[in-house]
């Protein structure tokens, strides 16, 4: 089947609720709440037609309004991201390919938006694609915090895992680009809606991963390598960080 823009949407499930950080879309960098630096970012994408912010608060869809920006209203319930998702889909029959953008990178490249997309656009047989970027400092590597993920010849992942990937037994030997994987999915609508059905596989249990429910029940991820994302919004300390590289990068701009 043959895709056009129109029928790609953006969407960013936005949560107040955070045990680490309550209120998180909501925080203001350089006075602008963070869900309207994402949405503003991912409007620039040239694939998609819509950014939709998918969440369960009141506070966080006036604060959407706010901006002009669109939204929906999901249940409070939901257990994951993907389950948000598919809830926006079955509201949403008219959209074919979903994206979901997080709504803690407020400094997003929409050119990275756009890489994961095109592979759905471009390949009727890919149903999910997601991002990576090659790393080059052993401490990410060895980071739990950082998931890495393994390819195939064909650039489809084999597994991803928050543990060092390829482990090379004699050290002899790192001709294997590593690879850090950045959080950013999309997919074919059936498919999402498909995946949202599934029981959590015990290999996403065991990592506490989400994508691994799609590999484990057969369903191939296409990956794109693409540039090094921007940081998150993790904790509080963190925005002080993003306003700093935000007018680095104004001065470098002017």
């Amino acid at each position: 089947m043959s895709l056009k823009s129109e029928q790609v949407a953006i969407i960013i499930p936005a949560r107040y609720a955070s045990t680490r950080f309550p209120g998180k879309p909501l925080c203001s960098i350089n006075g602008t709440t963070m869900i309207e630096h994402v949405y503003k970012r991912a409007q620039k994408s040239k694939l998609a037609s819509s950014v939709i912010v998918a969440t369960d608060d009141e506070r966080i869809a006036r604060a959407v309004e706010a901006f002009d920006g669109k939204y929906i209203m999901t249940r409070s319930d939901h257990a994951t991201g993907t389950d948000r998702l598919a809830e926006v889909a079955m509201k949403m029959p008219e959209i074919e390919v979903i994206v979901n953008v997080q709504g803690d990178e407020p400094l997003i490249d929409p050119a990275n938006i756009d890489k994961a997309i095109e592979p759905i656009m471009s390949d009727a047989n890919v149903k999910m694609s997601t991002l990576a970027y090659e790393m080059t400092q052993e401490q990410e590597m060895q980071s739990p915090q950082i998931v890495k993920v393994v390819l195939d010849n064909d650039g489809f992942a084999l597994y991803f895992s928050r543990a060092a990937i390829p482990f090379y037994r004699d050290n002899t030997d790192d001709s294997v680009t590593r690879l850090g994987h950045t959080g950013l999915y999309v997919y074919r609508r059936q498919c999402l809606l498909d995946i949202a059905k599934m029981p959590v596989a015990k290999l996403e249990q065991a990592e506490q991963l989400e994508q691994l429910r799609a590999l484990q029940n057969g369903i191939k991820i296409k990956v794109v390598v693409a540039k090094r994302a921007a940081p998150a919004v993790d904790l509080p300390g963190d925005v002080l960080k993003i306003e700093k590289i935000m007018s680095e990068l104004g001065a470098v701009s002017k």
